[in-house]
């Protein structure tokens, strides 16, 4: 057995402990913070920040104010990511009770579908709708041809925020679901003897201990319709409707001369100091979470409510909402990626071409997208992996003094918007000496998705970790192991099953993000997301639609095999 201890002192003979501590809590807050004070500091310039006659000024902020349509922006943005919130909320809550507490028909199998929408970018998302809802999508005339209209219009706010909350609700599906199958089925049986029917049972016992998930849902939903990108610029941007995300897209990246550092800098603070605060709210809601515990040592299982006669009733909604939010938007990217048109005027077999992915696998832009997003999930999530379940370790299961601070900085990323985090990491950069070296590389991708994504990655971590005795720690301390030695040797092959689950989640993640490169990619260093955002913009259909079945290719594949070979946790 290998020798832990220096046999003269009974003490470690190095005490990398510490040296470990503090390397990974300095390297978390550099890596957290650093792309964020570039921003700050870039609001407060009157020339960019890497121009050396810059100087001080507050007239950032007054000149984005005094922009044109400011105030009808930050409005678009409020009311888009309250109607986000509504939408998911009704559409998830009611899926999980279904799915989760009744005798539905197929409700495993649709269950199941309703969550794909998660795996793929809010991108691939808004051109499925495009293609199958927009004003020449095939749905759109079919409707038009046959029912003499069509009563949707996705180029409005209100278009564009159902359209982000159906997207959205699968999101507050799975947080319920926990919930509406984890309740204890004593409640509604004290309910029921005291003579409320099974639907009265649910209505006043379980749906209300499905609060907390509903206010952390909510809250998280809201924000990530206030963050969000693809839909408003997909839609609002033919219309004219711009959101803050938009907004800072079009001064940043799009601007006709030059961008407009300065009121970027401004925006991207505000809509900071906004999610900030809206995570801030949901952590102090959250704090009563404790009155709705009802899942107790004794094991129990809540029991099925028969829905009777309404069972088909429910399987027909159910069913109808899954065909056309889901299998219709995937269906409608895998038919537009095989013809050179689609449209319900003429038979699909008659435009039937390969020429998209010929087209795409001739290009060697579009190959090198394909494999530099494969190249930064696989490899960015190993990183991302190992940087974690330190963190994790040092917060949960160390005596470091700064082990909660640490934690509080590691979980301080969900708060910071996608695009403000590639915004950051471009002017930190650009700003900064020595960093000039990654600029435009991938490399400087997996950095930014790492940091991005560190609550993704500690979520799996540390509910694992949770479960694991101290008593292993203490155990293998008095045996004269050091912290290092505990944790990589006890602690770290129990966590295994946790380990591959971070892993997956943070390379669907990966794979599917695009915000955050969006001011990152350079020539070279391009992902199938900002390829798409290219092609989005000149409208080339068919090249876009071929990018998106390809990637839910390879991500589906990834998922299956995830699941079936490493047994990996994803998404509950």
């Amino acid at each position: 057995m290998t020798d832990l201890t220096d046999a003269g002192a009974g003490r470690p003979a190095f005490d990398r402990s510490r040296l470990i501590f503090w390397g990974v809590s300095l390297l978390t807050v550099v890596l957290v913070f650093g792309p964020i004070l570039p921003i700050f500091i870039q609001a407060f310039l009157d020339k960019p920040l890497y121009d050396a006659d810059a100087g001080f000024t507050l007239g950032n902020f007054g000149r984005l104010f005094s922009e044109p349509g400011v105030g009808r922006i930050f409005l678009n943005t409020l009311y888009f990511g309250a109607l986000t919130m509504a939408v998911a909320q009704v559409f998830g809550a009611v899926m999980a009770v279904l799915v989760g507490r009744t005798n539905l028909p197929g409700r495993r199998w649709m269950g199941e579908v309703f969550i794909w929408p998660l795996f793929v970018s809010n991108l691939v998302i808004a051109f499925g709708w495009f293609t199958m809802y927009g004003p020449s999508g095939f749905i759109t005339l079919a409707s038009r041809t046959y029912l003499g209209g069509a009563p949707w219009n996705l180029y409005s706010v209100t278009g564009m925020g159902i359209v982000a909350g159906l997207s959205q609700a699968p999101l507050t599906y799975l947080m319920c679901l926990a919930a509406v199958t984890k309740a204890d089925p004593q409640l509604e049986d004290a309910a029921r003897s005291a003579g409320a029917g099974p639907f009265r049972a649910l209505w006043s016992v379980t749906i209300p201990m499905i609060r907390p998930a509903m206010i952390y849902s909510a809250v998280l939903n809201f924000v990530i319709g206030i963050e969000m990108l693809a839909i408003p610029l997909l839609f609002g941007g033919p219309s004219g409707i711009q959101t803050v995300t938009t907004f800072l897209y079009d001064k940043g990246i799009n601007a006709a001369v030059r961008p407009e550092y300065g009121i970027v800098g401004a925006a991207a603070i505000l809509l900071l100091i906004v999610v900030a605060l809206l995570v801030w709210l949901q952590g102090r809601l959250m704090q009563g979470a404790g009155r709705f515990v009802t899942v107790r040592g004794k094991a129990s299982r809540p029991s099925t409510l028969d829905l009777g006669p309404w069972k088909w009733a429910a399987f027909a909604f159910v069913f109808g909402f899954v065909l056309l939010t889901i299998l219709s938007i995937f269906g409608g990217i895998f038919l537009r990626s095989v013809v050179t048109f689609l449209t319900p005027l003429i038979p699909i077999w008659k435009v039937l071409t390969t020429g998209n992915f010929e087209l795409v696998l001739s290009s060697e832009t579009y190959v090198r997208s394909i494999v530099n997003s494969v190249v930064v999930s696989v490899v960015g999530a190993a990183i991302g992996t190992f940087f974690i379940v330190v963190i994790a370790l040092i917060a949960r299961r160390s005596e470091f003094r700064f082990r909660r601070p640490l934690e509080y900085v590691a979980l301080f990323p969900r708060a910071l918007p996608g695009i403000i985090a590639g915004l950051g990491f471009f002017y930190a950069v650009i700003w900064m000496p020595g960093l000039d070296a990654i600029r435009g590389t991938i490399f400087v991708l997996i950095l930014a998705f790492v940091v991005r994504y560190i609550p993704v990655g500690f979520g799996a971590i540390a509910p694992a970790l949770a479960q694991i005795g101290e008593e292993l720690d203490r155990g293998a301390r008095i045996s004269g192991a050091d912290w290092w030695t505990t944790v990589t040797r006890i602690i770290l092959p129990i966590l295994k099953p946790a380990l591959f689950s971070c892993y997956a989640l943070l390379f669907i993640h990966f794979f599917k993000e695009y915000v955050t490169a969006a001011f990152l990619y350079q020539p070279g260093s391009e992902i199938i997301g900002t390829t798409m955002l290219q092609l989005v913009a000149q409208g080339d259909n068919g090249p876009v639609s071929a990018l998106a079945t390809i990637q839910v290719i390879i991500t589906a594949l990834f998922v299956f095999l995830a699941r079936r070979l490493l047994g990996a946790k994803i998404y509950g």
